[in-house]
């Protein structure tokens, strides 16, 4: 098994080869909300497994099991236009999460 840091490391050599990224701290920012939307659904999984009346607060259409888990689905230009043009500006307005509301990590 891989450790964590090599996977990144594959994951940012991928990313390299993408136009329109401009440089490693764009990338990181993708990777770092792509890798939240990744454990986000795992976690939106248990829950609605758990509990009955269970609701997420991400539209069904953009959680990671209906776009990227799919291998048959979405890929080039129509996969990169979906994450930045609507994944990405979709959740910034529709999150009902202020930013400037304080976040208590632990």
């Amino acid at each position: 098994m891989s450790s964590i840091s090599s996977v990144i490391k594959s994951i940012q050599d991928i990313m390299r080869k993408d136009a329109g990224i401009d440089g490693d701290a764009q990338r990181l920012g993708q990777l770092s909300w792509l890798l939240f939307l990744k454990v986000f659904d795992a976690q939106e999984e248990e829950l609605e497994f758990e509990q009955d009346n269970y609701r997420c607060p991400i539209p069904e259409r953009f959680l990671w099991r209906n776009w990227a888990a799919d291998s048959e689905g979405l890929t080039g230009d129509a996969l990169l236009d979906f994450v930045n043009n609507d994944l990405f500006d979709s959740l910034k307005t529709s999150l009902p999460i202020s930013v400037s509301t304080p976040v208590a990590m632990w």
